[in-house]
């Protein structure tokens, strides 16, 4: 029995020593998940995938520090991502050891917005050839050309407002009515309050003989000093002069630290025979040092030309 006893020892000593060595085969990684500025990102989940040839697979999440450790991995290299709602998901590929802890490099988490944000930038940086095409085009006259160009900026970003404004006028200067508007409509869309676009929808109403909706859409925008000014310059280049003072009257009002529209209402006034009212708005322009040149000349000269105030 007593040598029975002593095999049996050896036994277990041989047993705890296998034992020791199978625990001695894994290893333990630790890492940190930080957001774009470098704080702790909580409750990420952690996946860590062997990559040995062997399906092995490992979960874990971060605590409110945002580190993670996970145990009893098999040695080798292994891609470990983290992820978690609202992020954009990243990580690394490390070499874990055994025995020591394996410590890896922070993995950074992106939130979805700014990764976004930086898909649309290098969108936007790869369309800007393109769209400078389609404007040459477009001031050379040659509009089906600018019309495809256009169209292709449209197919690679849909979201750029400038790019449907600027189909939207050459649609106007083609006098397709139907897709002017509908480019205008799509560049308000994008950007509630596009005053260029506005302008250039109240352009096609009036242009396209839709009456109403051009005033009910000038009515909307009287407070939008750009609309106004835009929609003063148009009638005043159609010969409307009285609805263009009125036009003018509203961006002045809209804007009071733009001299340019007091420049065409006086103008207007003079046009109109009203000396005293021109003067005034003339006097009162030059006053306000604006910073147009040939408008300035022209003012100087329109107020030496005036009669004497009554």
């Amino acid at each position: 029995m007593k040598r029975l006893f002593v095999m049996g020892g050896l036994l277990l000593a041989a047993f705890v020593l296998a034992g020791g060595e199978a625990r001695a085969q894994t290893g333990t990684a630790r890492g940190k998940v930080v957001d774009d500025a470098g704080q702790p990102v909580v409750d990420a989940k952690i996946i860590l995938e062997y990559q040995g040839g062997v399906t092995r697979h490992y979960e874990t999440k971060t605590n409110k520090k945002g580190e993670f450790t996970q145990v009893g991995l098999f040695p080798g290299d292994y891609k470990i991502v983290a992820g978690k709602d609202g992020y954009a998901p990243n990580g690394l590929e490390h070499k874990v050891s055994i025995g020591d802890v394996t410590y890896l490099p922070d993995i950074k988490l992106a939130s979805a917005k700014a990764v976004q944000q930086a898909e649309q930038a290098k969108q936007q940086e790869d369309i800007v050839p393109i769209f400078n095409r389609a404007a040459d085009l477009g001031k050379a006259g040659k509009l089906d050309e600018a019309e495809a160009a256009y169209k292709e900026v449209i197919a690679k970003a849909p979201t750029i407002p400038e790019a449907h404004l600027n189909l939207g006028y050459i649609y106007r200067m083609k006098k397709d009515w139907a897709n002017a508007e509908a480019s205008y409509q799509k560049a308000l869309e994008l950007r509630p309050g596009y005053s260029e676009a506005t302008s250039g929808l109240l352009a096609v109403y009036e242009g396209s003989g839709q009456e109403d909706k051009a005033a009910e859409l000038a009515k909307s925008a009287e407070g939008d000093a750009t609309v106004q000014f835009d929609r003063a310059a148009a009638l005043l280049n159609d010969n409307k002069y009285e609805e263009a003072l009125a036009a003018f009257q509203k961006a002045a009002a809209a804007e009071p630290s733009n001299p340019e529209p007091i420049y065409y209402i006086g103008a207007i006034l003079v046009g109109l025979n009203k000396a005293d009212e021109a003067r005034t708005n003339l006097e009162k322009y030059l006053a306000m040092n604006p910073s147009n040149a040939q408008n300035v000349a022209t003012a100087q000269g329109l107020l030496q030309a005036l009669p004497p105030k009554k």
